[in-house]
């Protein structure tokens, strides 16, 4: 049974200061808890509600098979773990893994001041999708750990080698100089219809108010936009970042 202690630190792990200063992070929902615990992220502990332990038994027997630590807790309890509106009964805490750029992934894409957690979980998702295993994330971006961002990935979180907070200017010059082609997505650019990735390259989607900043502009070695045809304003930088992937990755 847990303790009214553990619960309190447990969901302090909503916190954005209690997930840096822990180390740790929440997931909730049996798909992405299933998807954490096949990944190489280490899972501390899985808490279950009451009816959810009782409707998937199957469950709490793998979980016992992979002894691995859970608790089954009163539905009261395990919404204090939660913070949406209709708890689905499962999460799980998972240890933060130490996050270094690695330069053997041939593309990377980068974000630049995206602070809606919904488009970057969306963003990350659709480069699992297409295969970008390295993701480099400004320090002005939406927390990768929040739990919108989470949700929004549907999982693929654990599939990815996510660098939070970086500086990111810093991160894509450094980058340039080990050879790295740094293509900024912008609503003035090349057509992308127009251009093909080289061999080793960053794609960076930025704010879709305010477009790359000045900085990134200046050392980008190419710019590329998506063509308009009818009457919209612009596109949303998740739903961009699919079309942009979605062709560079097959050129």
């Amino acid at each position: 049974m847990i303790s009214k202690n553990d619960l309190k630190y447990y969901s302090s792990l909503l916190n954005k200061k209690f997930r840096q200063s822990e180390n740790k992070f929440i997931v909730e929902g049996e798909k992405i808890v299933n998807e954490g615990l096949q990944s190489n992220f280490a899972c501390e502990v899985i808490f279950m509600s009451e009816n959810f332990a009782e409707s998937n038994p199957g469950f709490v027997t793998l979980l016992k098979k992979k002894k691995q630590l859970f608790d089954i807790i009163k539905e009261k309890e395990f919404e204090k773990l939660s913070d949406t509106v209709n708890p689905q009964g499962v999460a799980a805490v998972f240890y933060k893994p130490k996050k270094q750029i690695a330069t053997d992934n041939d593309v990377m894409v980068a974000l630049e001041n995206i602070s809606d957690p919904g488009n970057v979980g969306t963003i990350l998702r659709n480069c699992d999708w297409f295969g970008v295993k390295e993701i480099i994330m400004g320090e002005n971006c939406a927390e990768f750990y929040n739990p919108k961002t989470i949700r929004a990935s549907m999982g693929s979180i654990f599939h990815l080698h996510i660098n939070e907070n970086e500086k990111l200017i810093h991160s894509l010059n450094l980058l340039k100089s080990r050879g790295y082609k740094i293509l900024s997505t912008d609503l003035n650019g090349k057509n992308l219809f127009e251009s093909k990735l080289d061999s080793k390259s960053v794609i960076v989607f930025s704010n879709e108010a305010n477009g790359p900043s000045a900085e990134l502009l200046n050392l980008s070695d190419e710019i590329i936009t998506i063509p308009k045809y009818g009457n919209a304003e612009s596109l949303n930088v998740a739903s961009a970042s699919a079309v942009i992937l979605s062709h560079l990755l097959r050129t």
